[in-house]
Protein backbone atom coordinates (compact mmCIF):
# COMPACT_ATOMS: atom_id res chain seq x y z
CA UNK A 1 0.00 0.00 0.00
CA UNK A 2 1.45 3.29 -1.11
CA UNK A 3 2.18 5.80 1.58
CA UNK A 4 0.31 9.05 1.39
CA UNK A 5 2.56 12.03 1.52
CA UNK A 6 1.41 14.65 3.91
CA UNK A 7 2.17 18.25 3.21
CA UNK A 8 4.38 19.80 5.81
CA UNK A 9 2.83 22.79 7.47
CA UNK A 10 5.22 25.46 8.66
CA UNK A 11 4.11 26.84 11.97
CA UNK A 12 4.43 30.59 11.92
CA UNK A 13 5.26 32.61 14.98
CA UNK A 14 2.86 35.10 16.51
CA UNK A 15 4.89 38.00 15.15
CA UNK A 16 4.70 36.60 11.61
CA UNK A 17 0.92 36.21 11.86
CA UNK A 18 0.53 39.77 13.13
CA UNK A 19 2.74 41.07 10.33
CA UNK A 20 0.71 39.14 7.71
CA UNK A 21 -2.58 40.58 9.00
CA UNK A 22 -1.12 44.09 9.08
CA UNK A 23 0.38 43.67 5.61
CA UNK A 24 -2.88 42.54 4.03
CA UNK A 25 -4.85 45.24 5.83
CA UNK A 26 -2.45 47.97 4.76
CA UNK A 27 -2.31 46.83 1.11
CA UNK A 28 -6.11 46.53 0.99
CA UNK A 29 -6.42 50.10 2.25
CA UNK A 30 -3.92 51.30 -0.39
CA UNK A 31 -5.87 49.49 -3.13
CA UNK A 32 -9.13 51.08 -1.99
CA UNK A 33 -7.51 54.53 -1.89
CA UNK A 34 -6.32 54.06 -5.48
CA UNK A 35 -9.58 52.61 -6.78
CA UNK A 36 -12.07 54.92 -5.08
CA UNK A 37 -11.27 58.12 -7.08
CA UNK A 38 -11.85 56.22 -10.33
CA UNK A 39 -15.02 54.67 -8.89
CA UNK A 40 -16.23 58.09 -7.74
CA UNK A 41 -15.74 59.60 -11.19
CA UNK A 42 -17.54 56.63 -12.80
CA UNK A 43 -20.53 56.84 -10.44
CA UNK A 44 -20.69 60.63 -10.75
CA UNK A 45 -20.73 60.38 -14.55
CA UNK A 46 -23.86 58.20 -14.35
CA UNK A 47 -25.59 60.41 -11.76
CA UNK A 48 -28.28 62.99 -12.23
CA UNK A 49 -26.57 66.37 -12.35
CA UNK A 50 -28.91 68.11 -9.88
CA UNK A 51 -28.73 65.29 -7.34
CA UNK A 52 -24.96 65.12 -7.73
CA UNK A 53 -24.44 68.79 -6.84
CA UNK A 54 -26.50 68.32 -3.66
CA UNK A 55 -24.63 65.19 -2.59
CA UNK A 56 -21.75 65.30 -0.12
CA UNK A 57 -19.49 62.57 1.22
CA UNK A 58 -18.76 59.17 -0.27
CA UNK A 59 -20.38 58.20 -3.54
CA UNK A 60 -20.72 54.42 -3.88
CA UNK A 61 -23.69 54.28 -6.28
CA UNK A 62 -25.06 56.70 -8.91
CA UNK A 63 -27.46 59.33 -7.63
CA UNK A 64 -30.39 58.98 -10.00
CA UNK A 65 -29.00 56.91 -12.87
CA UNK A 66 -28.71 59.15 -15.92
CA UNK A 67 -26.88 58.95 -19.26
CA UNK A 68 -27.45 62.54 -20.33
CA UNK A 69 -23.81 63.49 -19.68
CA UNK A 70 -22.53 60.76 -22.02
CA UNK A 71 -25.09 61.72 -24.64
CA UNK A 72 -23.86 65.31 -24.58
CA UNK A 73 -20.20 64.25 -24.63
CA UNK A 74 -20.59 62.08 -27.72
CA UNK A 75 -22.53 64.84 -29.46
CA UNK A 76 -19.47 67.06 -29.19
CA UNK A 77 -17.71 66.78 -32.59
CA UNK A 78 -14.33 67.61 -31.03
CA UNK A 79 -14.45 64.45 -28.89
CA UNK A 80 -14.73 62.26 -32.00
CA UNK A 81 -12.05 64.31 -33.78
CA UNK A 82 -9.78 63.99 -30.74
CA UNK A 83 -10.30 60.23 -30.73
CA UNK A 84 -9.40 59.97 -34.41
CA UNK A 85 -6.24 62.05 -33.98
CA UNK A 86 -5.17 60.02 -30.95
CA UNK A 87 -5.82 56.75 -32.80
CA UNK A 88 -3.64 58.00 -35.65
CA UNK A 89 -0.84 58.74 -33.19
CA UNK A 90 -1.24 55.27 -31.68
CA UNK A 91 -1.61 53.19 -34.84
CA UNK A 92 1.17 55.01 -36.69
CA UNK A 93 3.41 56.27 -33.88
CA UNK A 94 3.64 53.21 -31.62
CA UNK A 95 4.77 50.81 -34.42
CA UNK A 96 7.43 53.37 -35.38
CA UNK A 97 8.46 53.58 -31.71
CA UNK A 98 8.80 49.80 -31.47
CA UNK A 99 10.75 49.46 -34.73
CA UNK A 100 13.19 52.28 -34.02
CA UNK A 101 13.71 51.22 -30.40
CA UNK A 102 14.31 47.62 -31.52
CA UNK A 103 16.92 48.72 -34.05
CA UNK A 104 18.76 50.85 -31.50
CA UNK A 105 18.54 48.18 -28.80
CA UNK A 106 19.86 45.46 -31.11
CA UNK A 107 22.80 47.61 -32.15
CA UNK A 108 23.71 48.40 -28.55
CA UNK A 109 23.23 44.80 -27.37
CA UNK A 110 25.94 43.41 -29.67
CA UNK A 111 29.30 42.91 -27.99
CA UNK A 112 31.64 43.80 -30.84
CA UNK A 113 30.45 47.31 -31.71
CA UNK A 114 32.92 50.08 -32.47
CA UNK A 115 32.72 52.98 -29.98
CA UNK A 116 29.88 51.25 -28.15
CA UNK A 117 30.70 52.74 -24.75
CA UNK A 118 30.95 56.40 -25.89
CA UNK A 119 27.73 55.99 -27.86
CA UNK A 120 25.98 54.53 -24.80
CA UNK A 121 27.25 57.37 -22.62
CA UNK A 122 25.97 59.93 -25.15
CA UNK A 123 22.56 58.23 -25.20
CA UNK A 124 22.36 58.06 -21.39
CA UNK A 125 23.35 61.74 -21.22
CA UNK A 126 20.07 62.66 -22.93
CA UNK A 127 18.10 61.14 -20.03
CA UNK A 128 19.33 63.87 -17.72
CA UNK A 129 20.11 66.86 -19.96
CA UNK A 130 18.51 68.34 -23.05
CA UNK A 131 18.79 71.43 -25.22
CA UNK A 132 15.67 72.91 -23.69
CA UNK A 133 12.10 73.47 -24.77
CA UNK A 134 12.65 76.57 -26.92
CA UNK A 135 15.49 75.13 -29.07
CA UNK A 136 13.42 71.98 -29.50
CA UNK A 137 10.43 73.98 -30.71
CA UNK A 138 12.62 76.05 -33.05
CA UNK A 139 14.02 72.84 -34.56
CA UNK A 140 10.51 71.58 -35.19
CA UNK A 141 9.63 74.89 -36.78
CA UNK A 142 12.66 74.82 -39.09
CA UNK A 143 11.79 71.26 -40.11
CA UNK A 144 8.20 72.36 -40.88
CA UNK A 145 6.83 69.92 -38.32
CA UNK A 146 4.74 72.35 -36.31
CA UNK A 147 0.97 72.22 -36.69
CA UNK A 148 1.17 68.63 -37.92
CA UNK A 149 0.64 65.29 -36.19
CA UNK A 150 3.98 64.07 -37.53
CA UNK A 151 5.60 66.58 -35.19
CA UNK A 152 4.28 64.44 -32.32
CA UNK A 153 5.65 61.20 -33.81
CA UNK A 154 9.05 61.67 -35.44
CA UNK A 155 10.85 63.67 -32.68
CA UNK A 156 9.66 61.14 -30.06
CA UNK A 157 10.44 57.92 -31.93
CA UNK A 158 12.79 56.59 -29.23
CA UNK A 159 12.53 56.94 -25.48
CA UNK A 160 15.96 56.50 -23.86
CA UNK A 161 14.62 54.63 -20.84
CA UNK A 162 12.70 52.19 -23.03
CA UNK A 163 15.77 51.76 -25.23
CA UNK A 164 17.88 50.73 -22.23
CA UNK A 165 15.22 48.25 -21.06
CA UNK A 166 14.96 46.63 -24.49
CA UNK A 167 18.76 46.57 -24.88
CA UNK A 168 19.10 44.66 -21.61
CA UNK A 169 16.38 42.22 -22.70
CA UNK A 170 18.18 41.56 -25.99
CA UNK A 171 21.43 40.93 -24.11
CA UNK A 172 19.72 38.10 -22.20
CA UNK A 173 19.31 36.08 -25.43
CA UNK A 174 22.03 33.39 -25.58
CA UNK A 175 24.97 34.37 -27.76
CA UNK A 176 25.07 30.82 -29.13
CA UNK A 177 21.84 31.45 -31.06
CA UNK A 178 23.23 34.60 -32.64
CA UNK A 179 26.55 32.95 -33.46
CA UNK A 180 24.85 29.92 -34.99
CA UNK A 181 22.78 32.18 -37.22
CA UNK A 182 25.87 34.12 -38.28
CA UNK A 183 27.67 30.87 -39.14
CA UNK A 184 24.71 29.95 -41.35
CA UNK A 185 25.16 33.25 -43.15
CA UNK A 186 22.27 35.19 -41.61
CA UNK A 187 22.52 38.98 -41.83
CA UNK A 188 21.84 41.26 -38.89
CA UNK A 189 18.39 42.07 -40.33
CA UNK A 190 17.61 38.34 -40.48
CA UNK A 191 18.88 37.79 -36.94
CA UNK A 192 16.85 40.69 -35.56
CA UNK A 193 13.53 39.86 -37.21
CA UNK A 194 13.80 36.04 -37.22
CA UNK A 195 15.50 35.33 -33.89
CA UNK A 196 15.74 38.29 -31.53
CA UNK A 197 12.25 39.79 -31.87
CA UNK A 198 10.35 36.44 -31.81
CA UNK A 199 12.18 35.60 -28.56
CA UNK A 200 11.38 39.02 -27.09
CA UNK A 201 7.57 39.04 -27.22
CA UNK A 202 7.31 39.86 -23.52
CA UNK A 203 9.48 42.97 -23.68
CA UNK A 204 7.80 44.08 -26.92
CA UNK A 205 4.41 43.85 -25.17
CA UNK A 206 5.78 45.99 -22.34
CA UNK A 207 7.13 48.54 -24.84
CA UNK A 208 3.74 48.67 -26.59
CA UNK A 209 2.14 49.41 -23.23
CA UNK A 210 4.72 52.03 -22.26
CA UNK A 211 4.64 53.85 -25.59
CA UNK A 212 0.87 53.45 -25.92
CA UNK A 213 0.10 54.93 -22.50
CA UNK A 214 2.60 57.73 -23.05
CA UNK A 215 1.06 58.60 -26.43
CA UNK A 216 -2.49 58.39 -25.09
CA UNK A 217 -1.79 60.67 -22.12
CA UNK A 218 0.49 63.20 -23.84
CA UNK A 219 -0.90 66.70 -24.23
CA UNK A 220 1.88 69.24 -23.59
CA UNK A 221 3.69 69.20 -26.95
CA UNK A 222 0.39 68.81 -28.77
CA UNK A 223 -0.87 72.02 -27.18
CA UNK A 224 2.48 73.70 -27.93
CA UNK A 225 2.94 72.90 -31.62
CA UNK A 226 -0.63 72.44 -32.88
CA UNK A 227 -2.59 75.56 -33.82
CA UNK A 228 -5.58 74.03 -35.61
CA UNK A 229 -8.20 72.58 -33.28
CA UNK A 230 -9.00 69.88 -35.82
CA UNK A 231 -5.57 68.37 -35.10
CA UNK A 232 -5.94 68.26 -31.31
CA UNK A 233 -5.62 64.79 -29.75
CA UNK A 234 -8.12 63.67 -27.14
CA UNK A 235 -6.11 64.73 -24.10
CA UNK A 236 -5.90 68.34 -25.27
CA UNK A 237 -9.68 68.38 -25.70
CA UNK A 238 -10.02 66.86 -22.23
CA UNK A 239 -7.72 69.54 -20.81
CA UNK A 240 -9.86 72.30 -22.32
CA UNK A 241 -12.98 70.80 -20.78
CA UNK A 242 -11.52 70.23 -17.30
CA UNK A 243 -9.24 73.24 -16.82
CA UNK A 244 -10.81 75.89 -19.02
CA UNK A 245 -14.44 74.90 -18.31
CA UNK A 246 -15.09 74.77 -22.06
CA UNK A 247 -18.36 72.81 -22.01
CA UNK A 248 -20.52 75.38 -23.74
CA UNK A 249 -20.88 73.26 -26.87
CA UNK A 250 -22.18 70.34 -24.77
CA UNK A 251 -24.37 72.22 -22.29
CA UNK A 252 -26.11 74.42 -24.87
CA UNK A 253 -29.84 74.64 -24.35
CA UNK A 254 -29.72 74.07 -20.61
CA UNK A 255 -31.21 76.57 -18.21
CA UNK A 256 -28.77 78.97 -16.62
CA UNK A 257 -29.46 77.52 -13.15
CA UNK A 258 -28.64 73.99 -14.36
CA UNK A 259 -25.56 74.92 -16.39
CA UNK A 260 -23.10 74.43 -13.51
CA UNK A 261 -24.46 71.03 -12.46
CA UNK A 262 -24.61 69.79 -16.06
CA UNK A 263 -21.04 70.98 -16.63
CA UNK A 264 -19.88 68.91 -13.64
CA UNK A 265 -21.53 65.74 -14.96
CA UNK A 266 -20.09 66.37 -18.42
CA UNK A 267 -16.58 66.67 -16.98
CA UNK A 268 -16.87 63.34 -15.18
CA UNK A 269 -18.26 61.65 -18.29
CA UNK A 270 -15.46 63.10 -20.42
CA UNK A 271 -12.85 61.71 -18.00
CA UNK A 272 -14.37 58.24 -18.28
CA UNK A 273 -14.57 58.42 -22.08
CA UNK A 274 -10.88 59.33 -22.21
CA UNK A 275 -9.78 56.75 -19.61
CA UNK A 276 -11.70 53.54 -20.36
CA UNK A 277 -10.05 52.67 -23.73
CA UNK A 278 -6.50 52.63 -22.37
CA UNK A 279 -7.64 50.67 -19.29
CA UNK A 280 -9.09 48.01 -21.58
CA UNK A 281 -5.68 47.44 -23.19
CA UNK A 282 -3.84 46.44 -20.01
CA UNK A 283 -5.51 43.00 -19.47
CA UNK A 284 -4.26 41.86 -22.87
CA UNK A 285 -0.61 42.57 -22.04
CA UNK A 286 -0.74 41.84 -18.30
CA UNK A 287 0.66 38.30 -18.65
CA UNK A 288 3.73 39.72 -20.41
CA UNK A 289 4.17 42.76 -18.19
CA UNK A 290 5.98 41.30 -15.16
CA UNK A 291 8.09 38.93 -17.24
CA UNK A 292 9.06 41.62 -19.75
CA UNK A 293 9.90 44.16 -17.06
CA UNK A 294 12.07 41.67 -15.15
CA UNK A 295 13.87 40.49 -18.28
CA UNK A 296 14.52 44.09 -19.32
CA UNK A 297 15.58 45.28 -15.88
CA UNK A 298 18.79 47.28 -15.84
CA UNK A 299 21.64 45.09 -14.61
CA UNK A 300 25.08 45.95 -13.40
Amino acid sequence: MAKKEKALKVKRSRGERIFTVFNYTFLTAVILLCIYPVWYVAMASFSDSNMLTQHTGLLLLPKGFNLDAYTKVFKNPMILRGYLNTLFLLLVGVPINIIMTSLGAYFLSRKRVLFKKPIMIAIMFTMFFSGGMIPFYLNLKELHMTNTLWGLIIPFMINTYNLVIMKTAFESIPDSLIEAAQIDGASHWKILFSIVLPLSKAIIAVMVLYYGVSTWNSWFWASAILRERQLYPLQVILREILLQNDVTSMSAGAAATDAESIAMSIKYATIMVATIPILCVYPFVQKYFTKGTMVGAVKE
